[in-house]
């Protein structure tokens, strides 16, 4: 069986085929940083506009490089949900033109689902049940997975992500765009010992997250360093990304190891933006050790929003039976917990 997958649901336009026996054997990707770097963040009408330009010739990039024909292909898989509404409506109108034309079912995928499932590509691969973090610049959540398709959050975070906690800081910082990565550059070259920040939410029951107030927290430390003589330095700068980061990747090991242990489970993992954090992987790696237990990542070019995961993703859909009809739909807002088997 092959699936083409389409992902556009916010400023990367992923396309990747995925066969049944061979795994992926084709994909390209496209990413708008450049285009959004000016404004310090997605503006989604130009990000609706270059899926657009990029979407097509990126798909028949995809089917040369795998030397493919649409007769070959026995479905198409596109990211329905969450994300921006105006850049799903490109992914979803394109795979339902295309399933129309070429006589194969169309199937919406969950954005998250595909992040989840994306560790699922490499090899050794995870088996369920297992827990997952999701880690994100729009989702930050601990699943427990059973098995494909069926998942029970655990906790989640009541206000910013992790991923967009670290862009906001970033900014706040003048670090510029995309703010996570810049944010981790600069605290390579931060003193671990100058500032302690708190690790939020760690010193009561629950799986949940919450960043709004670490971020206030790291405004007013860069308040502080401005109003003193000499003003904000480049070295408070490093220094406040390493204590922003620490605490951020302290209270997602934190909640980690608690999921673990509740819930007994022996394989941890861990999908999406953030989980390319060598600060997060080194501290994720010490705790797994100390529990018994495993942690899977995807590679580190599947973290970020890619084809692959959709195409991926959709495969598996097609072996639950789930196709859908030639109605465009897409979900702006699509908690995990409602996705059907």
């Amino acid at each position: 069986m092959r699936i083409l997958g389409i992902e556009t649901s916010c400023d990367e336009t992923g396309v990747a085929l995925y066969d049944s026996e061979k795994g992926i054997i084709a994909e390209a990707l496209y990413s708008q940083v450049e285009l959004h770097a000016e404004y310090g963040g997605v503006v989604p009408e130009l990000a609706s506009r270059d899926h657009v330009r990029k979407l097509l010739p990126l798909i028949e990039e995809v089917m040369t490089q795998a030397k493919c024909t649409s007769a070959e292909i026995d479905a198409i898989a596109y990211t329905s949900g969450p994300g921006l509404v105006g850049a799903l409506m490109v992914g979803a109108a394109v795979a339902k033109s295309l399933a129309f034309a070429w006589g194969v079912p169309s199937v919406p995928v969950h954005h998250m689902e595909g992040h989840l499932l994306a560790p699922l590509l490499e090899d050794p691969s995870p088996e369920a049940p297992f827990i997952a973090l999701l880690v994100s610049g729009g989702h930050t959540q601990l699943v427990n997975v059973t098995s494909i398709g069926h998942y029970d959050i655990l906790g989640e975070s009541l206000d910013d992500a992790a991923g967009e906690a670290f862009d906001k800081t970033a900014k706040m910082l003048g670090l510029g765009y995309p703010g996570g990565p810049a944010l981790a550059v600069a605290a390579e070259g931060g003193n671990p010992d100058r500032f302690r920040f708190p690790r939020p939410m760690v010193d009561r029951p629950g799986l949940d997250f919450s960043f709004s107030g670490l971020k206030t927290f790291t405004l007013n430390t860069r308040d502080d360093c401005a109003a003193a003589p000499g003003g904000l330095t480049e070295q408070d700068v490093a220094d406040i990304a390493w204590a922003f980061q620490d605490a951020v990747v302290d209270t997602l090991m934190l909640k980690c190891r608690r999921a673990l242990k509740e819930t007994g489970a022996k394989r941890l993992v861990v999908a999406g933006g953030v989980s390319a954090n060598r600060l997060l992987r080194q501290k994720l790696a010490e705790m797994v050790l100390k529990q018994r237990a495993e942690v899977f990542y995807p590679q580190l070019r599947y973290c970020t929003d890619n084809g692959a995961m959709i195409a991926y993703a959709g495969y598996q859909r097609m072996l639950a039976g789930a196709e859908s009809d030639l109605k465009v739909q897409v979900r702006a807002r699509w908690p995990l917990s409602e996705l059907l088997s």
